[in-house]
């Protein structure tokens, strides 16, 4: 049971620092293109995958924010 709570942990790592690499590149700076985009998308939901299986509280919050990152930004726009 030892080592497969390890094995677990380590994975957690793995997501966690996965997450984090794909949280930067979602950035609007960084993914300009539309295949960029879709190459976004894909790889957030590829994660969201993973994370579901995963307990760590690291883990679900990068699920969340990667997902929210997806979400169209608004713009606001002020009229005189």
């Amino acid at each position: 049971m030892n080592e497969l709570a390890r094995f677990d942990r380590a994975l957690d790592e793995l997501l966690v620092r996965l997450g984090e690499l794909v949280l930067r590149l979602s950035d609007p700076d960084v993914t300009r293109t539309s295949e960029e985009r879709h190459a976004l998308v894909l790889s957030v939901n590829q994660f969201a995958v993973c994370a579901a299986h995963s307990n760590d509280p690291r883990v679900r919050q990068l699920r969340i924010d990667l997902e929210a990152s997806l979400k169209p930004r608004l713009w606001l726009v002020a009229r005189r």
